[in-house]
């Protein structure tokens, strides 16, 4: 399994896990020129944008590790725009969240981890 599926087969079992835990989803794969955001969804009034990072667990380094602070600016970037572009105020309650996602070599086993508001708006 190349990069690109091993982060799609992450995000399958990131919209699963949050759908499970009363996560809706809005949109997965959100681009634009300037990025992408893997999942949009809202639970209680609160909208919150998903950044997804899968890695085999043989890899030796966590997935989260993998956000850099140039990583962070685009994601807020394109929290902003699919903000604007849906027409929801810059005032209304969102935020960034990680989901780290560890696969076992067999592909059987996932270890899943949720950053809640991992990045905050202050750049």
């Amino acid at each position: 399994m190349n990069s690109k599926e091993l982060g799609k087969f992450g995000e399958k079992i990131a919209e699963k896990e949050l759908k499970k835990k009363g996560y809706k989803i809005l949109a997965q794969n959100f681009k634009r020129k300037w990025g992408e955001l893997d999942l949009v969804t809202k639970k209680k009034g609160n909208i919150i944008f998903f950044e997804v990072k899968t890695i085999s667990a043989r890899e030796g380094f966590l997935p989260e590790d993998e956000i850099d602070w140039k990583k962070k600016k685009q994601l807020r970037k394109m929290a902003q725009i699919y903000l604007s572009e849906n027409k929801i105020p810059f005032e209304s309650s969102w935020q960034i969240d990680i989901i780290a996602i560890e696969i076992s070599p067999d592909f059987k086993k996932a270890k899943v981890k949720h950053f809640k508001n991992a990045i905050e708006d202050n750049y």
